[in-house]
Parts: C-alpha cells; structure tokens; sequence
C-alpha cells in the first residue's frame, strides 16, 4: 500500500470520526423532571466546548471530504511529479499545512471540551458546582464517546499531514535545496 492509499484511507477516517463527533455531539439531548413539574433539558448548547466543537467538527470534515474528492479527481499526479504538477503539489501541501494547523485547533477545542465535561462530571464544590453527569447520565456518555472519536480523528489528522509533507518532498533532491530528483 502506497502513501497516496494510506494517506486516503486516513482522510475517509478522520472524515467519518469527525462526522460523527459532530452528530453524537449535536444531536444529544436529555430531558429530566425535576420537582414533579419543572423540567430541563440537557444539549450541547448549555456548554460552549460542545457547541464550538460541533461546528469545528464540521467544517473539518468538509475538508477532508473535498481532499479525498480532490484524490479521486486527479489521482496520478503526485505518483509522478512532473513541473506541470509541481505547483499543484505545493497548493496542496501548503492547503495541509492549514489542515496541520486545523488539527491542532481540533485537538485544543477537544481537550477543552474534556475539560468542561470533567466538571461537569466531578463538580466543583469551591464554586458550588455540583456534578451535572448524576442527572444526566446518558448525555454524559455519548459526550464522552464523541469526545474519544474527536480526539483519534485529531491524531489521525496530525498523521495525514506528515504523510502529506512525506509524498511532496520524496521527489526532491536531498542534497540540492527544492529541486527534483533526476530520473
């Protein structure tokens, strides 16, 4: 398997954790009677972690989803690299430098995410917080599995770009800077 198939395969991945995070994120809600009369409802929106997350998730998906359309649209050109791709390869590597920078944006939002949901889950008795995940039990697992799909999806996401980096810079030469190996 060539870097160009394991590079896809990591894409589709980190495409469907993403979607997923996202989904498992947005869409759990939990609703609970309190007092015989007053209910509440628990979503993503009652913590801006999640609700940042989500819409991160998102657009980051999208992403790798018009980067694994882009593979399938021009699949030869990086298994040859000749001077009329050569641009092509460096807008795409530079286009994963921003992914690289959007996976450490993903990584930070998830940790911070973890954080807020780790109060959520033990309280906080100083600030008088108590520990929402008693109520809301179901809510609180399915934010702590999309939180675990992010963070693989955000590894997955470090990895794509270095072998990104990998395919662009195997056709130059090592000893002379940026110019292409001879046949």
């Amino acid at each position: 398997m060539d870097t160009w198939n394991i590079e896809a395969f990591l894409r589709i991945l980190s495409t469907v954790l993403f979607a997923l995070t996202a989904c498992l994120v947005g869409f759990d809600t939990q609703t609970k009677v309190l007092f015989y009369t007053l209910t509440k409802k628990a979503t993503f929106k009652d913590l801006n972690a999640l609700y940042v997350i989500v819409w991160i998730d998102t657009a980051v998906a999208v992403y790798n989803l018009l980067q694994v359309l882009r593979s399938y649209i021009l699949p030869g050109f990086r298994k040859d690299l000749k001077a009329s791709y050569r641009y092509l390869a460096w807008g795409i590597y530079l286009l994963d430098q921003g992914f690289q920078a959007a996976a450490y944006v993903v990584f930070a939002a998830t940790m911070a995410a973890v954080q807020a949901s780790t109060l959520a889950v033990t309280g906080e008795k100083s600030f008088q917080w108590m520990k929402v995940c008693n109520r809301y039990t179901r809510f609180c697992v399915q934010i702590g599995g999309a939180l675990l799909c992010g963070s693989i999806a955000a590894i997955l996401m470090a990895i794509t770009s270095s072998i990104s980096a990998y395919a662009l810079f195997r056709h130059y030469s090592p000893k002379k800077f940026l110019q292409l190996k001879g046949k």
